[in-house]
């Protein structure tokens, strides 16, 4: 029997397979554990025919097309005035352009198309997907769908997690089985929305945070998105990621071409927490590069609102300097006519009453108290009560014939036009040309309705390439800037954002408490140093709950630290403890933002979440809900396996500390206890955090 002719893309645990059929259209043969020596006989000797099928077989393909004998899940769905509506390449080529990568091209006479899909593997198991199509007929093409990725799940896949969200509670998690039939999560929103980066986890039978094979994918992507997965018929499923585009958003002309965004991929044998790690490794590794150790930060927002001038935050930026912050954000309120959110937002230039000499003033006092100095920004908006929408109505968003819907009381710039691009540009430089600026707060208020262009067509993918323009263009003249990508708080985290910005703000709700989950959610595909985290007020402007001020900063301490509220508000008691947590901040940060992340669940509702390496390890573990138990339960951590020597660094709550947590020297355990048997907590009340340090025991190792 003949081998087949297989292409193998491996990296450290895994290997994406495609055999090379007769007729050279690419199958699908594996994704998953690493093979060191892919072969298999070919996949048409070992199928046999299927009961009421097409008498010619269509194995499952990265290249499937519509209406030409593939039923389950179409890369391409696209006509010419309802012509040309199927796709079935007849000139395919798959090349081999770099170690780990692989292009497919695949030609259509008939309907005129060329697709394109490159692959390449990272040694640390990342697929990097993107699909390009091409016209190469004579009349104009309109796409309705183009998978930026289609990729096979095996038939031991048992389970699917998804996460949807809303403002202020980002990040649910949903677990559920593998569809019967079609299942899909799409957003028209015009941003990847509070649900959190667009992506799915896929579990294998008994896979769970530390074990099993998974495989999952997030699209790299900044606006309307569709996720789906379908079963292929034969026991598997395929999945796809892709831009969810509007009618007749994607109209080609003769000789145009359209590139998808690109799907990051990963498959782990280590469980969830092994497709987080890959994750975030290939996320670091796209960039930009972080300046150093993450800045602790005040943000002015929920310390004073619209209610400030430059006697306010001055005096709010000496309290902070006080306390130890390192980085001054000043939030919404600072340009011309900015006194509430109804007004302003388009005009980038200090308000005269608050700020008669302008930013300058404030900008230097910030600065000589030794920190940086940041700003808040919106440039995607306009406020109808703003001189730049009174001069040019014209370039919001908007179809002609309906009235214009506002959010926030306010309308989204159409930025696929190159003027609004370059006044924005014009705004933007100028600012931080005058200022000391090296970091802007960049937010997105609203979601994108009546999203038609000056033409009337939707611009809902145009928007997301103009606001990436218009960033790049930001960072190409001002590399030092950084940028957070802000969206009503999580709104738009995701992989394509993620090469132009170096922090994301992760809800507006910091409710300690609610973070919890929302910030564990984060994780499954950012990394932690770009995870903004704040220690808020109590009780909570978002919940109105109350917590402690040491729960508060420990539920912060693992992400990009800082401060939302007014500390000139606290008591003594508080300011020190508040100066203590952010000196432990600045000891243990290079230890929290470096190295890998691990997740868990212990008895009695218990959290944990460690970070480093197996034999280096900052370990935080959370009880948010009161205990169940007399006294309380061992934590297992499975990635512990050598022998360690674990201390107690810190405890929030009242509560008496055994004997054996106190001591400077710590517990001592023999290799593979803590993995099998567990590490004995202290008593915790609700709302607390434990974080230990865990080291490699050596006799040459000094605490």
């Amino acid at each position: 029997m003949a081998a087949a002719r297989l292409v193998a893309l491996s990296g450290r645990d895994s290997s994406l397979v495609i055999e090379i059929a007769a007729d050279g259209t690419p199958l699908w043969r594996h994704w998953g554990a690493r093979l060191a020596a892919p072969e298999a006989p070919a996949l048409a000797a070992l199928r046999p025919p299927a009961s009421f099928a097409l008498d010619a077989d269509f194995p499952p393909t990265p290249i499937a097309g519509f209406g030409a004998g593939h039923f389950n899940a179409p890369v391409l769905r696209a006509h010419r005035a309802g012509r040309d509506f199927s796709f079935a390449a007849d000139d395919i080529a798959v090349l081999t352009p770099a170690p780990q990568a692989l292009r497919i091209v695949a030609e259509d006479s008939v309907a005129a198309l060329r697709l394109t899909v490159a692959i390449a593997m990272s040694d640390d198991d990342v697929l990097t997907i993107a699909t390009r199509l091409d016209n190469l007929g004579g009349q104009a093409l309109d796409v309705d769908w183009l998978a930026a990725a289609s990729l096979p799940l095996p038939v031991t896949a048992a389970r699917l997690l998804s996460w949807t969200g809303r403002h202020n509670g980002e990040g649910v998690e949903h677990d559920e089985a593998m569809p019967h039939g079609l299942w899909s999560r799409e957003t028209a929103r015009g941003l990847p929305g509070h649900a959190g980066p667009p992506g799915v986890y896929v579990l294998g039978q008994g896979a769970d945070r530390h074990r099993g094979e998974v495989h999952a994918a997030q699209l790299a992507w900044s606006g309307n998105h569709r996720i789906a997965v379908a079963p292929d018929g034969e026991g598997g499923w395929t999945l796809q990621l892709g831009v969810a585009l509007a009618p007749g958003e994607v109209r080609l002309a003769a000789g145009e071409g359209i590139d998808s965004p690109e799907v990051l991929a990963t498959f782990s044998p280590a469980g969830r927490n092994g497709a987080a790690q890959n994750f975030h490794a290939a996320i670091r590794r796209r960039g930009p590069t972080l300046a150093g150790p993450r800045p602790v930060h005040l943000n002015s927002w929920e310390a004073c609102y619209f209610d400030h001038d430059a006697p306010r935050l001055m005096a709010l930026a000496s309290d902070a300097a006080a306390l130890g912050i390192e980085r001054f954000i000043v939030d919404d309120g600072w340009f011309r006519g900015r006194d509430h959110d109804r007004a302003g937002l388009g005009d980038w230039t200090p308000d005269p009453r608050r700020y008669p000499e302008g930013l300058g003033v404030l900008a230097a006092h910030v600065t000589g108290l030794g920190m940086r100095f940041g700003l808040w920004v919106e440039p995607e908006m306009v406020s109808p009560d703003s001189d730049l929408y009174r001069t040019h109505p014209e370039w919001a968003l908007g179809v002609a014939g309906r009235p214009l819907l506002t959010g926030r009381h306010q309308l989204v710039l159409d930025l696929s036009r190159g003027e609004v691009r370059d006044h924005l540009f014009g705004a933007l430089a100028a600012l931080v040309a005058a200022l000391p600026i090296d970091y802007l707060k960049w937010d997105h208020n609203r979601d994108l309705a009546l999203a038609g262009d000056s033409e009337g067509r939707a611009a809902y993918r145009a928007q997301t390439l103009g606001t990436y323009a218009l960033i790049d263009r930001l960072r190409a003249a001002f590399p030092a800037v950084e940028i957070e990508a802000c969206a009503g708080g999580g709104g738009r985290i995701d992989a394509g954002i993620a090469t132009r910005t170096q922090r994301f703000w992760t809800s507006d709700n910091i409710d300690a408490v609610a973070r919890v989950a929302i910030q564990r959610s984060y994780l499954a595909f950012m990394p932690p140093e770009r995870m903004g985290a704040h220690v808020g007020a109590s009780p909570a402007h978002a919940t109105g709950r109350r917590q402690s001020l040491d729960f508060r900063a420990a539920v912060a301490l693992p992400g990009h630290f800082g401060v939302e509220f007014d500390p000139a508000r606290l008591r003594d008691a508080d300011s020190a403890a508040l100066r203590g947590w952010i000196d432990r901040y600045k000891a243990l940060r290079s230890r929290l933002h470096l190295g890998r992340t691990w997740l868990g669940e212990g008895p009695d509702g218990l959290l944990w979440q460690a970070q480093g390496e197996p034999e280096a390890l900052l370990l935080l573990v959370t009880r948010v809900a009161p205990p169940t138990l007399a006294r309380p339960p061992v934590v297992r951590l499975p990635m512990v396996t050598a022998a360690t020597r674990v201390r107690l660094l810190v405890r929030t709550g009242a509560g008496a500390t055994p004997a054996a947590f106190a001591g400077e020297d710590g517990m001592a355990f023999g290799a593979g206890w803590l993995a099998a048997v567990g590490l004995p907590m202290p008593a915790m009340a609700a709302e607390s955090v434990a974080i230990f340090e865990l080291t490699a025991a050596r006799a040459d190792l000094a605490w």
